[in-house]
């Protein structure tokens, strides 16, 4: 087996269309109508797309401000323009690809009444960054800067490399983010991310939340070993974490993995980006 890394998603497809790979990892959405159907398989993946609010400092720092841009954002707009459906709708901070979120998902807890559209207007400028590593990445932010603009929002776009943005992002020096993360970071189980992202002693805390509410709850689902009870904790958490409005759950993503089921088989589609290439995969 011999592996590349090419860093370019078009070029990945194009290797993949003219055979000089049986497998591309990643294809980018834009690729995957041009490369159809044969070689194409999409599935569920643990990666959620969210709008991070900076809750520390700036006009989001205002909970009736956070609220506004959570009532302005349309994630269908998302899902049938930027990702041509091969997405789906945000329902809380886990999709489709942890099974067992959705039956035990509870309504956000806490959530401030949203500004009127007269308040947002009189708000400053607002900056929005995302990054140019994922190509769907700058234009959901064109969508989301559309409609926040359309709630009376005055938005300033910065989108570059992720390495360029990363140091800022975590230093609250964006006002908004866009951004994928895998929920279902380095472990099975989303406590970690919880506990990362939106605690006060986090460590990837973009949002720059600190709310003690908050931190009770990713407290109790991290001190319960019962996986029951540990995944009804972390749903109360996740509520907990949206009634903030923190963040706001955009789109779900899915893989898109590429290779021809006719001439390739057993190729792994793991919603936890661990496996690929297997000993059960086969040529021919």
């Amino acid at each position: 087996m011999d592996v590349k890394f090419v860093a370019d998603g078009t070029a990945r497809a194009n290797a993949l269309r003219t055979r000089d790979v049986d497998v591309a990892e990643y294809v980018p959405i834009s690729q995957a109508p041009l490369l159809g159907d044969g070689l194409v398989h999409e599935f569920p993946s643990a990666r959620t797309n969210g709008l991070s609010l900076n809750t520390e400092r700036g006009v989001f720092a205002d909970p009736a401000m956070r609220a506004a841009a959570r009532e302005a954002i349309d994630p269908k707009a998302l899902v049938d323009g930027v990702y041509e459906g091969r997405a789906d709708t945000a329902q809380g901070l886990l999709g489709p690809g942890v099974p067992w979120a959705a039956d035990l998902r509870a309504a956000p807890t806490g959530r401030a009444k949203a500004a009127a559209p007269a308040e947002v207007a009189k708000t400053r400028q607002i900056v929005l960054a995302t990054y140019t590593n994922r190509p769907e990445l700058p234009e959901a932010a064109t969508v989301v800067q559309q409609q926040l603009e359309k709630r009376g929002f005055t938005v300033k776009q910065v989108v570059r490399d992720y390495a360029q943005l990363e140091a800022d992002a975590l230093a609250g020096k964006y006002d908004a983010f866009i951004q994928v993360r895998n929920t279902l970071l380095d472990t099975a189980d989303p406590v970690s991310y919880l506990v990362s992202d939106f605690t006060c002693d986090g460590s990837f805390n973009i949002t720059q939340l600190c709310a003690k509410p908050v931190d009770a709850a990713v407290d109790r689902a991290a001190a319960l070993a019962d996986t029951d009870a540990r995944h009804q904790a972390e749903m109360t958490a996740e509520a907990a974490i949206l009634g903030s409005d923190a963040l706001v759950p955009l789109v779900h993503e899915r893989f898109v993995q590429g290779y021809d089921d006719t001439r390739f088989q057993g190729v792994s589609l793991d919603p936890m980006e661990r496996t690929l290439i297997t000993a059960d995969t086969r040529v021919g």
